[in-house]
């Protein structure tokens, strides 16, 4: 067999230490893959199948953590050997960081705990060495590309399984517990997931999310980022209310804020000849603490798709904006929505996260979106409460829930208390609450079906051009609110359980 050369392990009780030494074990085993199959791709006949394996980290301790009670993460539940392993440090080089320097902190008041960096037997399939612009299997035959499986490591979704997120797995006897609540692979498998479905690289990314389910709340996006762009920055504005430095689009397309100018690799980006299919926006910040944009379209299929991959990027936090149907009489089109409940009948998320677990309102998350509401509408007291309700949203996989026979949706509506109505909002929510991840939901009343008020033709692209401006700037503000607290308030306690991986 083909491998790197070996890289012994190593203990540190140093964090950026133990960082460089992932950073090269992984170079070295991304280097071996890549060099292996450029020679197979150049016809080279290779002498034997060919390997390289993922960096781990591993920490032993025989005391229970004495942490910050503030704090939702960053130790480990118990006594014994906790370990993972981890790709892509170039990526996520900050956020391994911080998670080894609370391990160190948290778990060295009574013991000297050190973190064990080695090279794991966990296979690096073949396809996630790639560089961000290979396009290797496109240029061999397919004879050639069938005999990669004899020679190469292929993605093994057996290691790649969501049990550690789910709560359900167990670690065999005699193994490690696991640190984190992703592999290595799995990581690397949404990495892949997320350049397809929103047509931006990863890298990208920022630490919150906003989501919607129209293509109107993109055209806004967009025209707003431009208009940032087109500006310099005001040296005089709050330090999260601007400090945005470019503007992403799907193709990575990249427009640098006014004075910066072109820098190099900004050429590569080519816009694509057709929108993917959740395509994704990022106002970027040096800090990655900029919003990413996606459109999700219908549905709660979609809503899991992407919040299934967008988890592994461990985001502050993510927000639902869209359109939803008002179930009382006393809303009015054009009024908020914001969600402390939901009815879950979505049915994606049935077999991970049982429809038994309740999906809790966050606090820091609801205060944000309320605050938000206030500050750009201009309105308080009653005036305020006029214009949004807060109460239990129900969403559906069922379009045509109208449809259903006469009295059967709204018995559910009332035993619920549910005040709207849409298809994705619960799925975010309920896929946040399962991936440790912040959410909140802000939606507008587009119509009111069970009092004869649908929309039509006109009506609703007037609708649609009146609100969305004030509905996105409400979640822009929301996240510059949240973006205020700092990340060791927003990480909700609410989201942990009693054993928990010490990672966040």
């Amino acid at each position: 067999m083909l491998t790197p050369n070996f890289i012994a392990p190593a203990r540190f009780d140093d964090p950026a230490a133990a960082l460089k030494q992932v950073q090269a074990i992984y170079d070295c085993s991304i280097a071996h893959l890549r060099d292996c199959l450029q020679r197979f791709v150049n016809g080279e006949d290779l002498p034997g199948r060919v390997r390289a394996c993922y960096p781990f980290v591993r920490v032993h301790t025989d005391t229970v953590a004495r942490a910050d009670s503030r704090l939702s993460y960053g130790f480990v539940a118990g006594p014994g050997t906790y370990e993972t392993t981890i790709t892509r440090p170039d990526l996520f080089s900050s956020y391994y960081l911080e998670q080894f320097r609370l391990l160190l902190k948290n778990h060295g008041y009574h013991q000297q705990v050190q973190l064990e960096i080695g090279t794991s037997t966990q296979p690096i399939p073949i396809h996630f060495s790639f560089a961000e612009h290979d396009h290797i299997e496109g240029n061999m035959s397919a004879e050639r590309r069938l005999a990669m499986r004899d020679l190469f490591d292929l993605p093994d979704l057996a290691a790649m399984d969501d049990g550690i997120a789910n709560g359900t797995y167990e670690a065999p006897p005699g193994e490690a517990h696991p640190l984190s609540l992703f592999t290595a692979p799995r990581v690397d498998y949404s990495l892949q997931r997320l350049r397809h479905y929103t047509g931006t690289a990863p890298e990208h990314f920022q630490n919150f999310v906003l989501f919607t389910n129209y293509q109107f709340y993109i055209d806004e996006f967009v025209r707003l980022g431009h208009e940032i762009m087109n500006r310099a920055p005001d040296p005089d504005a709050p330090a999260d209310e601007d400090h945005y430095l470019a503007f992403i689009e799907p193709g990575n397309v990249i427009t640098r804020r006014a004075g910066q100018g072109v820098q190099p690799g900004d050429e590569l980006g080519v816009r694509p000849p057709r929108l993917p299919q959740m395509p994704g926006y990022h106002l970027i910040r040096a800090d990655g603490s900029g919003i990413s944009m996606v459109n999700i379209g219908v549905g709660p299929a979609n809503a899991k798709t992407i919040t299934d991959h967008i988890a592994v990027l461990r985001p502050h936090a993510w927000l639902m904006l869209g359109h939803c149907a008002g179930l009382r009489n006393t809303q009015q089109l054009g009024d908020y929505v914001l969600a402390h409940g939901y009815v879950r009948e979505d049915h994606v998320l049935d077999e991970d996260l049982p429809l038994w677990v309740p999906i809790p309102p966050l606090a820091e998350v609801q205060l944000a979106l309320e605050a938000a509401v206030a500050e750009v509408t201009q309105l308080t007291g009653f005036d305020l409460k006029r214009v949004m309700r807060t109460g239990t949203v129900a969403s559906t996989d069922n379009r045509n829930w109208e449809l259903l026979p006469h009295r059967t949706p709204e018995r559910r509506f009332s035993q619920s208390r549910a005040i709207a109505l849409d298809m994705e909002s619960a799925t975010i929510a309920a896929n946040g609450f399962r991936f440790r991840v912040p959410y909140g939901t802000l939606l507008c009343v587009s119509d009111k079906p069970l009092h004869g008020e649908i929309k039509l033709p006109g009506m609703a692209n007037h609708f649609y051009r009146e609100r969305v401006d004030q509905h996105l700037r409400i979640g822009i503000r929301a996240v510059e609110l949240l973006r205020r607290q700092g990340v060791d308030k927003l990480h909700s306690r609410k989201l942990r359980s009693f054993a928990e991986v010490a990672f966040q």
